[in-house]
């Protein structure tokens, strides 16, 4: 029987040389199906006890694990389940996967929402609902419209919601704008589709395994920003705001959009690597 330090290290150096993943990821990865395989065991509690032996079963498991992501499958995937914002929550092949970039946008729009007032908010293609949940939590006067084309992606979004007991959230299945009527918002939020459709990195890592529709949008990845940009004025109460993320390199392109359909105070908030993330503008 192996220690679980060694068993640990050993995963580590198999999963780094196969995936290529950088050293600090790859650890990362192999700690939350080490835990998965052990029952779910806390963080703390596997540092404690790296020096103690790994039963035949439990290590079975993790090689069952560790193979799947070997294989590319992404790590949210094989347990169902990520964090984001300091809460758990499910995936599926069905939503794309939360990542920590997103975490910009919820805070930026956290900054613009009152603690302690009713304030209309939508998000738009919610997916796992990360975003719109994470406002929800946070802001329990603020009232939040989650939308989705996607229902097997709102099936997860309001299972999400229900266990996380986020209330104030309703959830409809909609094409961007389309089954919204006649509703008007204070603050329109969005982690739209953003990549090139040609993109190479769509064949790559975890993308493989995400919807497409959540990721790709037309020949520059901007196709669906422009589409929420140029229809937003209508759902947005004045002096609303619209914010949306998109790609590392995309702030100057998402600007300009947003000033061709006459939004002002336009401003992009860096995320947590430097790179321009969320670019919002008001309406009049």
């Amino acid at each position: 029987m192996a220690k679980i330090r060694n068993l640990a290290a050993c995963a580590l150096n198999r999963l780094q040389k196969e995936s290529q993943l950088e050293i600090p990821e790859a650890r990362i990865e192999i700690r939350a199906l080490l835990r998965h395989a052990l029952g779910d065991a806390s963080p703390a509690w596997l540092i404690a006890h790296g020096e103690d032996t790994i039963g035949e079963e439990t290590r079975h498991h993790f090689e069952l694990l560790l193979q799947r992501r070997m294989q590319g499958e992404p790590v949210a995937h094989i347990l169902g389940q990520r964090e984001f914002y300091g809460r758990e929550f499910a995936v599926t092949p069905d939503t794309l996967i939360p990542r920590p970039d997103t975490e910009t946008l919820v805070e930026v729009a956290l900054g613009k929402i009152p603690q302690a007032k009713e304030f209309h908010i939508l998000d738009l293609g919610t997916g796992s609902g990360a975003v719109a949940i994470s406002i929800a939590l946070e802001r329990p006067h603020a009232s939040i419209v989650a939308v989705d084309r996607s229902h097997p992606a709102l099936v997860v979004a309001q299972n999400n919601g229900t266990r996380l007991g986020a209330n104030n959230v309703r959830f409809i299945e909609s094409d961007w704008f389309s089954a919204l009527n006649n509703q008007s918002f204070d603050l329109i939020v969005s982690n739209p589709p953003y990549i090139a459709q040609d993109d190479i990195h769509l064949q790559q890592g975890d993308l493989r395994f995400e919807p497409l529709s959540a990721l790709a949008s037309g020949a520059d990845g901007l196709a669906d920003i422009r589409r929420i940009s140029a229809s937003a004025r209508r759902y947005l109460n004045p002096q609303g705001w619209l914010m949306m993320e998109h790609g590392y390199n995309q702030a100057d392109k998402v600007a300009e959009i947003l000033h061709q359909d006459q939004y002002h105070n336009i401003m992009t908030i860096a995320d947590l690597a430097g790179h321009g993330r969320v670019t919002m503008g008001q309406k009049d």
